[in-house]
C-alpha cells in the first residue's frame, strides 16, 4: 500500500498505558506488566530509572511527569508506589483515579490491603502474585482500561476461590 494511503490511526489507538510497576521506598519492583514491547536488557534499567526519578520526588510535587517520550502517573501508598508508564494522549487523571480504583480491588480481595498499605500488604502481594496479576488484567488489556467495576473485576477470582474451597 502506498504512504500516501495510509490511513493515521485513531486517537484511542494512540492512548494507552505502556507499563505498570509496583514498588517499595527501597525501589524493588514488586510487580510489572508491559502493554508493548521492551526488551527484557532494557527492562531493568527503564524501571530503575523511572523508580528512582519517583522516589526522589517531594509529597508535594505533582503526581504526574514527563520522562523521555513518555508520562509516568504514580501514587503512593504507605510503603508501596504503584507507577504507570501512559503515552502522551492518554488522560493523567483518568489513570491516577485507576491506581486508586486497582488498590481499592486489592483491599476488596485482600481485606488486608488497604489504602495505607503495610509489610502485611506487601507480603499478600508478594505472596499472592498471580492473583494480583489476574486482578490487573482484568482491568486492563493490551494497554487500554477494559474494566472498573470491582465485582465484575474479582468474579474470575471469586470462582477460581469457590472451586480451590470445593
Amino acid at each position: 500500500m502506498e504512504p500516501s494511503r495510509l490511513k493515521e490511526r485513531p486517537a484511542a489507538d494512540r492512548r494507552m498505558i505502556k507499563f505498570v510497576l509496583m514498588v517499595n521506598r527501597q525501589g524493588q519492583t514488586r510487580l510489572s506488566r508491559y502493554y508493548h514491547s521492551v526488551e527484557l536488557s532494557r527492562r531493568a534499567a527503564l524501571e530503575a530509572d523511572v523508580v528512582r526519578y519517583c522516589l526522589s520526588r517531594k509529597k508535594d510535587q505533582c503526581s504526574f511527569v514527563e520522562y523521555k517520550d513518555f508520562k509516568v502517573v504514580y501514587r503512593q501508598y504507605a510503603a508501596l508506589y504503584i507507577v504507570v508508564g501512559i503515552t502522551d494522549s492518554e488522560n493523567e487523571l483518568s489513570i491516577y483515579e485507576l491506581v486508586h480504583n486497582f488498590v481499592e480491588v486489592l483491599d476488596k480481595y485482600f481485606s488486608r490491603v488497604s489504602v495505607y498499605f503495610s509489610l502485611q500488604s506487601e507480603l499478600d502481594i508478594m505472596f499472592n502474585l498471580d492473583r494480583v496479576h489476574i486482578i490487573l488484567d482484568e482491568m486492563i488489556q493490551n494497554g487500554h482500561i477494559v474494566e472498573t467495576n470491582k465485582s465484575r473485576i474479582l468474579a474470575p477470582l471469586t470462582a477460581i476461590d469457590k472451586m480451590v474451597e470445593s
